[in-house]
């Protein structure tokens, strides 16, 4: 067992092989096509995460236990109550060069390792993230779930420079944050933040469509990271306003840890009909021992057909067979 130093409260080349042509639905599902970053060489110092055979063990680091004391809550208000989302805003200025949107990603990379355990996206997901918004090249994008602005960036550095990004967030503190760091980044000009949700009774989505031109078939990528209770109703209401066109995608977080097993049934249902969803297997954020998953899901859009009962995954330049999607065990 190799044990790093012990945390203590801080005060301050990727494939892009997608669902699209049909192949054997004998073949077994397809697994994530994204490279994983390799484990970190972390520095000794205070802060560092513990590691036993390998594998990031995240139960020995306090930040950890006291996010998980602090469940409840923080499934209430998106914090968790230590001041931990208020620090990275403060790690991120004094640690990451303003305007270099690829320090800031390291910065808080590094604090989450190193400093305070964090509910963003993390490294590894964000592979899986990057790869599909490199994938879907989209003109207008939208964020359920801001937090504290790190998958934001993400989109930012790999979407097109003339793409605009609008995320979401709940929380009008986490809101305050995320400006302040995608400021620094340099990328304020195009990420819109609103504080809001989709299901408030009609005022964010009014927003959307009057101040930043969502209107049918303008939205072509989604990434759903926010309540997972609410996951399967607020891209119905993305449908029923019309505003994806056949080709959008949608990428959703956590669905297996702490899970949306609704959202995986509802798209397994539609499988080959108006979705056609690949699940990408990976593990919960800034460590490697508890799994989670992301789903990836292209619209067909128009009418719903007939399933075919197959899956399948394909390349941008070719295809790669696979089997029915039908949310199994990961």
């Amino acid at each position: 067992m190799r044990t790093l130093a012990k945390e203590h409260k801080a005060t301050n080349g990727v494939s892009t092989q997608h669902p699209g042509l049909p192949g054997n639905a004998a073949d077994p599902l397809p697994q994530n096509p994204v490279r994983r970053p390799p484990t970190r060489a972390l520095r000794h110092r205070p802060g560092a995460i513990l590691e036993i055979g390998g594998k990031r063990v995240p139960f020995m680091r306090w930040s950890f236990i006291r996010l998980l004391l602090s469940m409840r809550r923080l499934m209430r208000v998106w914090q968790v109550g230590d001041g931990r989302e208020e620090r990275l805003a403060a790690y991120v200025v004094q640690n990451a060069r303003q305007g270099d949107l690829d320090d800031v990603i390291r910065a808080i990379d590094e604090y989450c390792y190193e400093r305070s355990y964090m509910i963003n996206v993390g490294d590894e997901k964000g592979a899986i993230l990057d790869a599909a918004v490199l994938r879907a090249r989209p003109a207008r994008l939208l964020e359920l779930g801001t937090y504290c602005g790190y998958s934001a960036l993400r989109m930012c550095r790999v979407m097109p420079d003339t793409a605009r990004l609008v995320s979401i967030e709940f929380n009008g503190a986490n809101a305050v944050i995320a400006g302040r760091i995608l400021k620094h980044a340099g990328v304020s000009d195009r990420v819109a933040v609103l504080v809001g949700t989709l299901g408030d009774g009609g005022r964010t989505i009014a927003t959307l469509e009057e101040e930043h031109g969502f209107d049918a078939g303008s939205l072509d990528f989604v990434f759903i990271d926010h309540d997972k209770s609410v996951y399967v109703s607020d891209l119905e209401l993305i449908l029923n306003r019309g505003w994806l066109h056949p080709g959008s995608v949608v990428l959703a977080d956590n669905v297996k840890f702490p899970g949306a097993p609704e959202y995986r049934a509802y798209l397994n249902e539609r499988q080959n009909e108006n979705w056609r969803t690949v699940e990408h297997k990976a593990h919960l954020e800034y460590q490697s021992l508890l799994k989670d998953l992301m789903l990836e899901s292209d619209y067909l859009g128009g009418p719903a057909h007939a399933a075919t009962g197959e899956g399948v995954v394909a390349g941008i330049g070719g295809s790669r067979p696979g089997r029915s999607w039908r949310g199994g065990p990961a």
